[in-house]
């Protein structure tokens, strides 16, 4: 008997050891935000804390995400393009990513981790919503795409109603904050924590005191925007928190922060100059957004890196952290880029691609009717192609030599188009993307477009 509780506390002590290596994972998300964050050079926004993160870490300046939320947070959770998961247009009914995805959550949770899932979800409800999907706990998580309002009550069902006029985002980072500390006096696992902000998508809602100083700023590069400004800084405000939090609780080295959008910015409510286009559309303003780590000891501090990634990476690279054992029958899109923020070696692919087979309204004026008609795009190196499905048009840009896709170079650049296109083809067919192939019987070309008014 004694040589078996001998071994039993032996095997407990090499477990506690191997828990103890493991890094805790913050994981924060804002929605709609894009680039209009301080560090990667918005003039109007301030946001000092993001920036920390990027100076004390990697910034990832060729990031990207899919154009709209919910294949984004799917791609997140499943390591998955839409095409995989069902999980890529909201207006179609297919907000929700199928039950048997083994999500990153169950991941970290099934390898020793505690887990908390804090603001949007949008993937589903119930078996599928952040409580069926890997998370211990969740707050304020369910099919939503957005909040009723940003000022308690809040009038929803995953998040008990604060006191009267209290601010959603500044809830959601308490709670944050409350399951770190809460997870310091209990059995001190390492945690894996999903802070995903409704802000800054509609309605642009923010704090009056914040609001009142961007109203007297100087509007710079097309920023104008006092509330959907002021709605960043609150989420900069959070997050500065958090680190305190993590300082107090002496959890600073041992903890991975990560900071990314799921989307480009609103168009509704600002510029994302230099980048063409906005939330919704297959130019960098939809698909392009920041991504900032922060791991001291493991990534370099101050270090940059230009290699073009996707949303889809983050699966991987964060089983690898977490030393998971993933099913043989999850199949993953993206690939670790752990070593690539080391500088250690290159990524096995040469392409990434984006598929979107479906109509966004336009928000506003300049957009016309539609802000996207069904359209696909694929990346190579610096040459990205888009075709758009309604009439075949192929566009090819240079994005080091032209950011703002301002010069179509298809015409220029037969050869390449062919070679992008022809990735673009054998990838739609391995994952069966769905195409359009009859006109909308519904759709009047002559119907007049009213922009809705900025609130």
């Amino acid at each position: 008997m004694g040589r078996l509780l001998f071994i039993e506390f032996l095997l407990m002590a090499i477990m506690s050891a191997a828990l103890a290596q493991q890094p805790n994972v913050i994981m924060i998300m804002t929605d709609d935000t894009g680039n209009n964050i301080g560090y990667q050079g918005n003039p109007y926004v301030t946001t000092p804390h993001i920036d920390s993160l990027a100076t004390e870490g990697v910034s990832l300046s060729n990031f990207h995400q899919m154009p709209m939320c919910t294949a984004s947070r799917a791609g997140l959770m499943s390591g998955q393009y839409a095409e995989h998961t069902g999980a890529w247009r909201t207006s179609l009914g297919r907000t929700m990513m199928r039950g048997d995805v083994y999500t990153i959550a169950e991941a970290f949770r099934d390898n020793g981790y505690a887990t908390g899932h804090y603001g949007k979800w949008h993937l589903g409800d119930q078996q599928t919503g952040p409580l069926g999907q890997g998370f211990d706990q969740n707050f304020g998580g369910l099919t939503w795409g957005h909040p009723k309002g940003y000022f308690s009550p809040y009038r929803n069902p995953q998040l008990k109603d604060g006191p009267r006029g209290e601010y959603l985002t500044d809830r959601l980072t308490e709670e944050t904050i409350g399951f770190i500390r809460g997870n310091q006096k209990g059995d001190r696992k390492p945690f894996f924590v999903c802070l995903s902000h409704y802000a800054v998508h509609t309605p642009i809602q923010a704090k009056a005191e914040i609001t009142k100083r961007y109203s007297s700023k100087k509007v710079v590069d097309g920023q104008d925007n006092a509330r959907y400004a002021a709605m960043i800084e609150s989420v900069d405000e959070g997050i500065g928190k958090i680190m305190d939090a993590l300082e107090s609780e002496k959890l600073l080295d041992q903890t991975l922060v990560i900071l990314y959008s799921d989307n480009g910015g609103y168009g509704g409510a600002t510029d994302n100059s230099p980048l063409r286009g906005s939330k919704g559309m297959m130019y960098e303003g939809g698909i392009r957004v920041p991504l900032a780590m922060r791991w001291p000891g493991t990534i370099p501090a101050g270090s940059t890196c230009k290699t073009p990634v996707i949303g889809t990476d983050l699966y991987p690279t964060l089983a690898n952290i977490a030393s998971a054992s993933l099913p043989a029958s999850q199949k993953l899109d993206g690939e670790n880029i752990l070593p690539l923020m080391r500088g250690e070696k290159k990524l096995r692919r040469d392409s990434i691609f984006w598929h979107f087979p479906a109509y966004l309204q336009g928000y506003t004026p300049r957009h016309g009717a539609f802000r996207t008609t069904p359209a696909a795009a694929v990346r190579m190196g610096d040459w990205k192609l888009i075709e758009y499905f309604e009439d075949g048009a192929l566009e090819l840009y240079n994005l080091k030599n032209d950011l703002g896709e301002k010069t179509n170079l298809a015409e220029l650049e037969s050869g390449k188009v062919k070679e992008l296109h022809a990735a673009m083809l054998k990838w739609r067919k391995e994952t069966k993307a769905p195409v359009p192939t009859e006109k909308n019987p519904g759709y009047d070309p002559k119907a007049v477009f009213q922009a809705p008014k900025r609130k």
